[in-house]
């Protein structure tokens, strides 16, 4: 008899543990320019917990500099492409939180999910992954109860219940609210081009820990100038229409090929060409920072 009740007992722990599995949850990316100090980020967590348990939760980070929407834009660039299909983001950094900006999901066209005010965060996204969709939020109906007086935590009230709802299949995409029925915002950036002597594109971000400066130009674009390793590369790099440095640096594979001290060029783990200085900030030496004003041009040194 005992040993009947263990069979039917295993049998249903089984029949159990398929069905969970079966369900399965999308995860949730979380990003904001909260900082952890207080208990905002905290406060969504529990948010999308109380949707759903079993949600799977992540940080991508909460230490984007204070209402710097381009910098958001770069992190979810950054970090989206290495998450599978399905994965719901959610982007909170929102000066115009309580105005008339509106609140919006967008469909990746490869398959991932963000939740976000349209502000600009979409800008590097859109142009390396492609929207395929985007819906505005219907809060009428996707907003966690109890909150409706509230005007200034939309990532706790809206974007994170949303995201959660939207992981854990309790709603679909088209229950999110109407199709936008404008583009997304756009923050206007200097994409990379390819001339007869010269490449140039864009200072997105920098490598906040090491003072590297990360550029949008792609190996690729290496190779077709014909730049390769050993070649020794003229750089300049200007704010708006201002030169702010010019310096002749090598292209090498890593930061050990040139001395301690030494600046160089090399290719990063975006496969974006980048300049360093072995055991140095190359920022702060040269005073760059980054942004849609900071542009860079690089040719072969003659």
């Amino acid at each position: 008899m005992l040993h009947g009740a263990k069979k039917y007992f295993i049998i249903g722990l089984l029949m159990c543990l398929l069905a969970c599995g079966s369900r399965q949850h999308n995860a949730i990316v979380i990003q904001t320019d909260f900082g952890l100090k207080d208990g905002a980020v905290s406060a969504m967590k529990g948010v999308a917990y109380e949707v759903d348990p079993a949600l799977p939760l992540f940080d991508l980070t909460h230490e984007i500099p204070a209402y710097d929407i381009w910098e958001a834009a770069y992190r979810l660039e950054q970090t989206l492409p290495y998450w599978p299909a399905g994965t719901v983001f959610v982007s909170v950094v929102d000066p115009g939180v309580g105005t008339t900006r509106k609140s919006i999901v967008a469909k990746t066209k490869s398959g991932h999910y963000i939740v976000t005010p349209d502000n600009g965060t979409l800008t590097l996204v859109a142009a390396s992954q492609g929207i395929e969709a985007v819906r505005e939020i219907d809060e009428t109906i996707n907003r966690r109860a109890g909150s409706e007086r509230s005007h200034t935590f939309h990532g706790r009230d809206v974007y994170v219940y949303t995201a959660a709802r939207l992981a854990a299949k309790k709603i679909s995409f088209e229950q999110i609210g109407d199709e936008l029925k404008q583009p997304v915002v756009l923050i206007p950036f200097r994409q990379p081009e390819l001339a007869e002597n010269s490449i140039s594109g864009n200072i997105p971000v920098l490598d906040i820990q090491y003072g590297n400066v990360w550029t949008n130009i792609p190996d690729s674009f290496m190779a077709k100038a014909g730049i390769r390793t050993g070649d020794s590369l003229d750089v300049q790099i200007s704010f708006e229409d201002s030169l702010v440095c010019s310096v002749s640096v090598p292209f090498v594979r890593s930061f050990g090929d040139v001395p301690e001290g030494n600046a160089l060029a090399y290719i990063n783990s975006l496969l974006n060409l980048s300049l360093a200085i072995n055991m140095g900030s190359f920022a702060e030496r040269y005073g760059i920072k980054n942004g849609p004003g900071w542009s860079v041009t690089v040719r072969a040194k003659l």
